[in-house]
């Protein structure tokens, strides 16, 4: 719809695992099958802003995190993952720009443990944002002449709001189950002229063991839609109909599920190193993509990160996602074909109850780098105790 929108402006234990298991996966799954009677109606990378990553952690792995993810993010990345956050509140902030700061990328997490220490609520803020678009309607005038002082800017902006509930239940051995689940609002808006409302639902959970997790996140299981309206004066109709441009009328855009499956497994490398290491897969329903496995309706994208840890303090990271086929430059010939994919890395250290991470991420491939800096910061909120 945006890209229709800027054509106008510019040309104008094991039973109790498996009882367990048995609530939960048919909620995971019914969105997946939803997409097989439904497909036709999906809009294909709608609200694609959400895919994006939280947390510079997050996206040095390449975001494979829907098993290991440990701290507020886990509200974008697995919601069950949030009620291992038992003790204290907890802060999460990040910034991003891309296209040398033409898009800025903003989010927001806190998170609030109950008093029942079994359950923790999460609540989730993102924005991506274009800000200064040239709007140049009314740049050429009836007769023709050229008046730059017609041109305005605006902003076209998305916003996610994510509502959080996570709980904990014990299987034994040392072993946990988690379950959670989002409720989504989403806002989104290009300047005056339009506007859109969406609600979603997901659901996930997530499995530990001794020094394994494994994670499902099932994303907008009963597909998520956004309800477009416009605001079109009579001039700009106008402008409209002389150009032959179509002139916009309320729609609705339907987001396809998504399932995530992940397994993540710690190595000790020593006293002091560890070495934790995940693979994910991506599953989309909404028809064919560039992925490693691509069939109608099902595509499969893998991610793999790694994260060395030393004393819980440092933190290096490294990640690849988004495998896909292109021509080769080189051969322009034989038309041959090779894989792509994008390249990320990070950093991050731990002082106290702060945790400053870093990420230099690749929006593109290893081919044609478009390299983005990102910053998140952690705080754990906990209360100073009282001296006797």
């Amino acid at each position: 719809m945006l890209k229709r929108l800027e054509g106008w402006l510019y040309r104008g234990t094991l039973k109790t695992y498996m009882s367990q298991m048995t609530k939960i996966c048919p909620l995971l799954l019914v969105g997946s099958f939803l997409c097989f009677s439904a497909s036709a109606q999906f809009t294909k990378y709608s609200n694609e802003f959400l895919n994006i990553g939280a947390g510079a952690r997050g996206m040095a792995m390449a975001g494979a995190q829907a098993a290991s993810v440990s701290d507020g993010t886990a509200g974008y990345w697995n919601p069950a993952a949030l009620a291992d956050i038992r003790d204290h509140p907890q802060l999460n902030l990040m910034h991003s720009e891309y296209y040398a700061g033409i898009g800025k990328y903003d989010f927001a997490n806190l998170v609030l443990p109950l008093k029942d220490n079994k359950r923790t609520l999460g609540i989730t803020a993102l924005r991506f944002a274009v800000d200064d678009i040239p709007n140049t309607i009314f740049l050429v005038q009836p007769d023709g002449t050229v008046n730059f002082d017609n041109i305005t800017t605006f902003s076209s902006a998305d916003y996610a709001f994510l509502f959080s509930l996570a709980q904990r239940e014990d299987l034994g051995n040392g072993k946990h189950i988690n379950f959670g689940a989002n409720a989504k609002v989403i806002h989104r808006v290009a300047g005056s002229f339009a506007s859109a409302w969406g609600f979603g639902f997901d659901a996930s959970v997530q499995i530990i063991g001794n020094r394994w997790k494994a994670g499902i996140v099932a994303k907008d299981i009963t597909t998520t839609f956004n309800a477009w309206s416009y605001n079109i004066d009579t001039a700009m109709r106008q402008v409209f109909y002389m150009t032959q441009n179509e002139i916009p009328t309320k729609s609705t855009e339907l987001t396809a599920p998504q399932l995530i499956v992940g397994g993540s497994y710690n190595f000790r490398l020593g006293k002091k190193l560890n070495l934790l290491a995940e693979a994910d897969l991506d599953i989309t329903f909404d028809g064919r993509r560039n992925t490693v496995i691509s069939t109608n309706p099902v595509s499969i994208d893998p991610k793999l990160g790694l994260e060395l840890s030393f004393k819980d303090v440092f933190f290096v990271r490294g990640g690849i996602n988004n495998f896909q086929k292109a021509l080769d430059d080189k051969d322009t010939t034989n038309q041959k074909k090779l894989w792509i994919y994008q390249p990320s890395v990070g950093a991050g250290f731990k002082v106290g109850d702060v945790q400053i991470d870093y990420a230099f991420t690749n929006l593109a491939n290893q081919s044609y780098p478009l390299y983005t800096h990102v910053f998140s910061l952690r705080i754990d909120l906990k209360r100073k105790e009282k001296k006797k």
